[in-house]
């Protein structure tokens, strides 16, 4: 029992070997379940907007099969004209899968939306990135309920003179 406790908790960076436990596969089924069906639904709504606390962002990305835009909230990595990303599922979810279909996103941070590249870096060290962000709750929950992180670099573009929101 307290090995399969321990195998539950376990998470992993992108980049480790596919070699994927069936604790780990069962653990991703029901919390991207749950998350997508009853968080997401909840706290989206809220960080449009501004509800919650400035830890929060929304990250809009094009769906890889409609190509309407999908938006998803995910703790605020804002860095200077760098939105920081480390995924609770790396690849499997669903929001990576439309980055690598579409680099292309948008960022809304501080009730500001910005536009930018989206970069997936699996050779990063994803537990690095999360002591660099310095984000203490967020990176918990991450940690806890994530199967296999993934660090994405998002390079924002400049807004222009007259940019509007």
């Amino acid at each position: 029992m307290r090995v399969a406790l321990l195998e539950l908790l376990q998470t992993g960076p992108a980049a480790e070997p596919a070699d994927e436990t069936t604790v780990r596969r069962w653990k991703r089924r029901v919390l991207r379940t749950f998350t997508n069906r009853a968080v997401n639904p909840v706290v989206r709504p809220l960080v449009e907007r501004g509800a919650l606390d400035p830890g929060w962002a929304l990250l809009e990305t094009t769906g890889r099969s409609s190509g309407r835009p999908r938006r998803v909230p995910v703790g605020n990595g804002l860095r200077g004209d760098v939105f920081w990303i480390v995924t609770e599922h790396g690849y499997h979810a669903d929001y990576v899968r439309n980055i690598q279909a579409h680099p292309r996103v948008r960022v809304k941070v501080g009730g500001r939306w910005r536009a930018g590249s989206a970069h997936l870096l699996p050779e990063e060290d994803p537990y690095a990135r999360l002591r660099a962000l310095r984000r203490p709750v967020n990176d918990a929950v991450l940690l806890a309920v994530g199967t296999q992180q993934l660090v994405i670099r998002v390079d924002l573009d400049r807004p222009g003179p007259g940019a509007q929101d």
